[in-house]
């Protein structure tokens, strides 16, 4: 599974530039996500992975650029991990996901090989600029809806030049060999798909039996003073997240906080 974002102009009438965030399959050209966001974060990303695995299970690898938020490099990234990202570990968020969920993270480390995961943008942002122009769209709630018909017509009926083949067929070949993707089943030993498509934060139980975060204090159920815990944040929407607090390889609570207070940049 080739996996990337492109920051374009998609229409000329928008008023800023957009990020396409795409996920597609190698083997038959197939592209199961194709999403616009006005800002690029981890959670944009984490919510393709969920959209993808949810549907069609665990793909046996990933392959991306060597942006931050697939690959941490010392020298390069640690101020901005430090300051910018949710976690203190050297491992990206979406690494962590990938490991857990027993996916290879594969990153291209060369521009040839950069290219090979670019290339369906050509054809994508030929036809999505031209007819988002033609149509005058400047909101990106338009170019979603025209995005999405032109993902359909790739496809469903378009014959891919390198492959011969349109791209809906050659997958439904591949996924009778089960040589695409592994059936979804919650990795043990979690409870829900929010302990798993999350953002996460390690921390260490006070003597109150509390944690905090970002001078957010949480008193947590459960818990022993002086044990490491994990906080795995899912965003139930812009303003709310829920708060799943894990020790010891269980889940001791759940809690909800306003995303202004969590001050994490999810979106």
């Amino acid at each position: 599974m080739q996996h990337d974002s492109s920051h374009h102009k998609w229409s000329p009438y928008a008023a800023e530039k957009w990020y396409l965030i795409t996920s597609l399959d190698d083997f038959s050209r197939y592209i199961f996500y194709a999403v616009l966001v006005k800002r690029e974060t981890s959670w944009t990303h984490i919510q393709a992975l969920e959209a993808v695995i949810l549907k069609y299970g665990f793909p046996f690898s990933f392959y991306t650029d060597s942006h931050s938020i697939f690959r941490f490099v010392q020298g390069r990234d640690s101020f901005w991990r430090n300051h910018y990202k949710v976690t203190d570990e050297a491992d990206p968020q979406w690494r962590q996901i990938l490991i857990e969920c027993g996916i290879k993270p594969i990153n291209a480390l060369s521009p040839q090989a950069k290219g090979k995961i670019e290339r369906p943008y050509r054809w994508i942002q030929d036809r999505l600029v031209r007819t988002c122009a033609r149509e005058d769209v400047s909101e990106i709630k338009q170019a979603q809806i025209i995005l999405n018909s032109l993902i359909r017509k790739y496809n469903y009926h378009w014959i891919h030049s390198t492959t011969k083949e349109i791209p809906y067929l050659r997958l439904k070949r591949a996924l009778k060999t089960n040589s695409l993707f592994r059936e979804f089943k919650l990795p043990a030993p979690f409870v829900s798909t929010k302990d798993i498509f999350c953002l996460r934060v390690k921390r260490t139980i006070d003597a109150y039996r509390r944690v905090s975060l970002n001078n957010l204090v949480f008193n947590v159920k459960n818990a022993m003073p002086s044990e490491p815990a994990t906080l795995r944040i899912y965003p139930l929407n812009k303003n709310v997240s829920e708060v799943r607090f894990w020790c010891k390889n269980k889940l001791i609570d759940v809690q909800r906080a306003k995303n202004t207070d969590l001050r994490i940049n999810f979106f």
